[in-house]
């Protein structure tokens, strides 16, 4: 495989071809100008290692690639389809269609910053990508699309390590049915935490903990709220804070499905409790619940241990960012790291994804 390429993308999942598309209709060609690479057997991105009960009708909307519409991939009745099949059949046949030619199980295992000689240089004309099945693939630009799941975020309680029962994240969800019989704590108040509380809690006993009281709506998520949401991402970003929570800012919409939990009592909801025992977990007032089970749906960082030796973050752990959508690195312009922060959604993936491929393009150019 050839090793020397004007933009390396990593990552095929909704932002990297996104990228890719828009490097093609800028004129660059793939495996020549530009490589996709990507850690998984097969495409679908994270979609390809959801669990089996995520449906087409209760995951939050499969936004369209640029150019190919994902309804046209759906056969007659697929509405309940799961989304870890659907998904990555679209982007397989998107892949064809646009002849992105990803190279598959290539994990980058770091980006190094180096001159032509090889010696460290402060900002170096030429990115080392060291890989774990190509060798070492020199650049000029990045544009970064790892995303989040490779990166699960389960938060420290004292006694944790004492847990006698089942200790899992969201990352590793399969079924509910494996918990029958269980008492399960389910940490978290995001959009994941409340499907899988729902799923579970229809074939066993629950608890329900987060962090802060979480906020339902009974309106739909319009494109104003999408707006809103997306512009405070961006302010903290570019201010070069840690992304936020999205749902802290639109809260949790109360359809029919949780209508029906929220009836049966499975909606209820505890503060956070003080620390983890043997058996159960307990509260700072002494109150005891016993768990067979604790499923962290805690979310997910983004996935960027591989760019650590570029230093990127700043002292509180954010990355400052700059550029039209807030995709361009401000300390380093040959970098763009879509799906972080304001573009970590199918539809803000798909924006940056264009955004990142034009801005790196026309710096490249101009360099």
């Amino acid at each position: 495989m050839p090793t020397d390429f004007d933009i390396l993308v990593i990552g095929a999942g909704q932002a990297g071809l996104s990228a890719g598309y828009h490097l093609q209709r800028l004129g660059l060609r793939p495996e020549q100008d530009f490589l996709i690479v990507d850690h998984a057997p097969g495409p679908g991105g994270a979609w390809q290692f959801r669990w089996p009960s995520l449906t087409l009708t209760t995951v939050n909307r499969v936004h369209d690639l640029p150019g190919m519409s994902f309804a046209e991939t759906l056969p007659p009745g697929s509405e309940s389809a799961p989304a870890a099949t659907a998904v990555p059949h679209y982007y397989e046949l998107y892949e064809k269609r646009f002849d992105l030619r990803v190279h598959r199980q290539v994990s980058v295992k770091v980006v190094c910053d180096r001159t032509e000689d090889g010696s460290p240089a402060e900002r170096g004309p030429v990115l080392n990508a060291e890989t774990d099945a190509a060798g070492t693939i020199r650049v000029r630009g990045l544009i970064n699309g790892t995303g989040t799941w490779e990166h699960p975020f389960i938060p420290r309680y004292r006694g944790a390590e004492t847990f006698a029962g089942r200790q899992l994240h969201t990352h590793d969800y399969r079924s509910a049915a494996e918990f029958a019989g269980k008492h399960v704590v389910i940490v978290g108040g995001g959009v994941s935490a409340v499907q899988l509380l729902d799923e579970i809690s229809q074939v066993t006993s629950t608890t329900w903990v987060t962090r802060t009281e979480p906020i339902f709506r009974d309106a739909s998520f319009g494109p104003e709220d999408g707006r809103a949401a997306v512009a405070k991402v961006e302010d903290r970003v570019r201010r070069g804070l840690p992304p936020g929570s999205v749902v802290s800012v639109t809260g949790l919409r109360l359809d029919d499905r949780l209508r029906a939990a929220k009836e049966r009592g499975a909606l209820r909801r505890l503060p956070m409790f003080d620390h983890i025992e043997p058996d159960g977990v307990r509260w700072a007032d002494g109150t005891f619940q016993h768990a067979d089970v604790i499923l962290w749906a805690t979310g997910f960082r983004s996935a960027l241990d591989h760019l650590a030796p570029l230093r990127l973050r700043g002292p509180g752990g954010g990355i400052t960012m700059t550029g039209r959508l807030a995709t361009q690195v401000a300390a380093d312009p040959r970098i763009h790291l879509i799906g972080y922060g304001p573009s970590a959604s199918t539809i803000g993936a798909n924006r940056a994804g264009r955004a990142a491929a034009v801005e790196l393009t026309e710096f490249l150019r101009a360099g």
